[in-house]
């Protein structure tokens, strides 16, 4: 049960993506083609894959890590609870997530904890690794591990209580367990453009940043806890 973990051996975390490109035509023509491919069932005939390529950056293949952030708490004499960002060039912010789920995070019983991290986070980061010709950390290696030998906790999943038919957002999910939302500047429809036309990572960062509070909320309300107050939320 959720309560039984310490939950100072959580990172949580979430990120933000984007198409890798600004624009389907700077794609040389075969990417175009298998883009093409690759979202043909999704797109149906309403869109041109040149009009679908704004959600580019759900794929990992065609898309790019701007921001990763991440929130734990640091010790278990007090409340605080803290988030520190990656972001820039993704290769390099990868490399610096990378040093701290091996130096700080590597121990058999820490786990990384995001929503819907199974299904999109944690996969993503991954691949996006792999193909920058890194070395996955530990916690991100799941080849040969059992089921429950993965270190991933995903408040998605915990909410489903066995449901797997069922999605439920983050916004949703906070709304529902009266945690204050961190919907309250742009959400992931928007970053594409703020990243591209505003060139405002800063504005990314605090978003990302805080659905990683969010999270962190979700597990505290899960385990029937107090919420974290503002002044327990440190920014490093």
């Amino acid at each position: 049960m959720i309560t039984k973990l310490d939950i100072h051996d959580l990172l949580f975390l979430d990120i933000e993506t984007v198409p890798q490109y600004e624009s389907f035509d700077q794609l040389d023509i075969s990417v175009q083609e298998l883009y093409a491919q690759k979202t043909k069932y999704l797109r149906k005939e309403e869109f041109s894959p040149e009009e679908y390529y704004d959600r580019a950056g759900i794929w990992a293949e065609f898309g790019k890590i701007i921001c990763i952030s991440v929130g734990y708490f640091v010790s278990r004499s007090s409340r605080e609870f803290r988030t520190r960002s990656f972001y820039g060039e993704e290769k390099l912010l990868l490399e610096e997530f990378s040093q701290v789920l091996n130096e700080h995070f590597s121990q058999r019983n820490h786990l990384l904890c995001a929503h819907n991290g199974k299904e999109f986070d944690f996969p993503y980061i991954a691949r996006r690794m792999i193909i920058h010709g890194m070395i996955l950390p530990d916690k991100l290696n799941l080849f040969g591990k059992k089921p429950w030998e993965v270190p991933h906790l995903d408040t998605l999943e915990l909410w489903k209580f066995g449901d797997y038919k069922h999605f439920t957002s983050l916004k949703l999910l906070t709304k529902v367990l009266d945690v204050p939302s961190p919907k309250d500047d742009i959400d992931g429809s928007e970053v594409r453009d703020v990243f591209y036309k505003e060139k405002d990572i800063e504005r990314i960062v605090t978003y990302c940043e805080k659905d990683v509070v969010a999270v962190a909320q979700v597990v505290l309300r899960l385990r029937n806890e107090d919420l974290l107050k503002d002044h327990e939320i440190v920014s490093k």
